[in-house]
Formats: structure tokens, sequence, C-alpha cells
């Protein structure tokens, strides 16, 4: 037999695809789904197996899987993923951002020190803290939501939800 006369079924396979339709084999024992005698005879089959035609009979039978030279499997039939919309994304900055302004929450904590600003946030446990710490402290505490103004208006910050907030 020439090469160009050769079917697809005819393809000469090599020790590689020999060894991985044994260890598929063994699977299939290990899952139950052959008998012991039944895996003896089609690793002798494999064994011998000089083409994927010889091979494609031991696992006609057989669900996945299949040795990888008898080419991609038919996945189980499984309904396809729910479709999520993306949330909306800013373009140039590529991750979504928040309707709150920096600048909002930043002087809210400067210009009403007991954690306002982190209110407007949505961070309320950050809000509840600084406006307990202000008032336990008789006001010296009011230096945590300061310091956390300033730095909400330099850096920004993020909403309760993650998103940047905005400019």
């Amino acid at each position: 037999m020439t090469p160009e006369s050769a079917g697809p079924g005819e393809v000469r396979i090599g020790t590689q695809e020999r060894e991985q339709a044994i260890n598929v084999l063994g699977e299939h024992l290990a899952a139950g789904r052959l008998e012991m005698h039944e895996y003896e005879d089609r690793v002798g089959r494999a064994s011998a197996a000089r083409t994927l035609s010889e091979l494609r009979p031991l696992f006609a039978d057989l669900p996945p899987p299949h040795p990888p030279a008898l080419g991609p499997s038919m996945p189980m039939t499984m309904p396809p993923p729910p479709v999520v919309a993306a949330p909306p994304m800013v373009p140039m900055a590529g991750y979504e951002m928040s309707s709150k302004s920096k600048l909002a929450a930043g002087l809210l904590q400067i210009l009403l020190p007991f954690g306002v600003g982190r209110f407007y946030t949505g961070h309320v446990g950050i809000g509840l803290a600084q406006l307990i710490v202000t008032f336990v402290t008789c006001g010296a505490g009011a230096l945590w939501p300061f310091i956390d103004g300033i730095v909400l208006l330099i850096n920004g910050g993020t909403d309760s939800h993650g998103r940047r907030l905005l400019e």
C-alpha cells in the first residue's frame, strides 16, 4: 500500500499511540465499564495494532475518553452556559467606574470629619467606625477621617461595589 492510497484509518501508529490507548482502556476498567477478560483482550489487540483502523473498534462501544490519536471525542451534551451581560466599562480606563465622585467623597471627609464621605461612597462600616472614634475621643479622632479625605482626593478610591470613584 502506498501512502497516497492509504485511507484516514490506515494511518500507521507508533508506540506512543498504543500506550495511550492502553492507558485509556485502563481508565475504562477502573470505571467498571470493562471486565478483566475484556480489558486483557483489548490491551492485547491495542499492543498489536499497527493502524488507527485497528484501534477504533476497541473504543466503539465505550464512552469518552478515547485516545487522542482517534481524534476529538464527541463532547457530552451539556446546556450552554448562561449569557451574562458585562458591566459597562469606561473605554480608556479598562474597568468599571462608580457614579460617585472622589472629589465629593474627599471634601465630605475633610469638611465633616466624622465619616460622612465614607457613608457617601457606601462604606458604612468604615463610616460608623470613624463616627464612633470621633465621638469617643471627643473630636481628637477626627484626624482619621481628615487624613482619609486627603487620601481620597489624591488617590481616589472605590465605592461599596469595588468600582473606582469618578475623577
